[in-house]
C-alpha cells in the first residue's frame, strides 16, 4: 500500500474539482459546508465558505477563512493535529483528513488513561505555539484517531496569537483554561465521575 503524501507536498486542488466532492456538512449563517476530497494521492477536508450569502463571502466568510488558517498553519507538525494543505482561494481551505471516532460519553468509556495524558500533552504544545482552541467541549471537535491516538479539528473558534509573545502567554493563561476543562470533562465521563456529577445537578446530558 502507497503511503499518503505529506500534506506539504499536495498541491492545492481547485475549485473545480468541489463540483465532485462528498459533502459531509452544511453550513448555518455564517458557517462553511465541509467536503471531502480525494485529490494528489491523498484524502482532504474542504471548509468552503463559497455556498453562503454574497453578503458573508464579501466579509465574514473571508475573515473566519484567514483566520483558521492562521491556526492550522501555527500547529503545522503537531501530531495531533492533521496538516494544513492549502489555501483553494479566499473563501475555501484544505486539510489533511485524519479518520477517528468522534469522542463521545460512551467512547470515553473505553479509553485507557494515557488516551487523556497524551490529550492534555497535545493542548500543551498547542497553547505553547498560541493557539487556543476555545471549543474542545464540542463532541465532534475531538477525535479518537485509528491508532488510539487524539485527533483535534476545527480551528473556526480559535484564538490565535505570535508564538512565544506576551499575549499569547497571557491568553493562554486566562483562556487555556477553557480547553483543560474539556479534557477533565471527557475524563470524568470516562472514570463514571461525570454521570454523578451530572445525577446531582439534575442534568440530562453534557455541554
Amino acid at each position: 500500500m502507497t503511503a499518503a503524501p505529506a500534506p506539504s507536498a499536495i498541491l492545492a486542488p481547485t475549485r473545480s474539482e468541489l463540483a465532485g466532492a462528498q459533502r459531509i456538512s452544511t453550513g448555518g449563517f455564517a458557517n462553511p459546508d465541509v467536503f471531502v476530497l480525494d485529490h494528489g494521492g491523498a484524502r482532504l477536508v474542504v471548509k468552503d465558505f463559497a455556498p453562503r450569502s454574497w453578503l458573508v463571502r464579501a466579509t465574514l466568510g473571508r475573515w473566519i477563512a484567514r483566520r483558521e488558517q492562521r491556526a492550522w498553519r501555527a500547529l503545522a507538525g503537531c501530531a495531533a493535529v492533521p496538516g494544513f494543505v492549502a489555501a483553494i482561494d479566499a473563501l475555501a481551505f484544505a486539510v489533511e483528513h485524519r479518520a477517528g471516532r468522534p469522542l463521545s460519553r460512551s467512547l470515553a468509556r473505553e479509553l485507557p488513561p494515557v488516551f487523556f495524558a497524551r490529550l492534555e500533552a497535545a493542548i500543551a504544545e498547542m497553547h505553547a505555539r498560541g493557539v487556543v482552541h476555545l471549543d474542545l467541549r464540542h463532541q465532534g471537535n475531538m477525535l479518537v484517531g485509528e491508532d488510539g491516538a487524539p485527533v483535534l479539528v476545527d480551528f473556526g473558534s480559535a484564538l490565535v496569537l505570535p508564538r512565544g509573545s506576551c499575549a499569547a502567554r497571557v491568553a493562554c493563561a486566562l483562556l487555556g483554561w477553557i480547553d483543560r476543562s474539556a479534557v477533565r470533562k471527557w475524563r470524568d465521563y470516562a472514570t463514571g465521575a461525570g454521570a454523578s456529577s451530572r445525577g446531582a445537578r439534575g442534568e440530562s446530558r453534557p455541554t
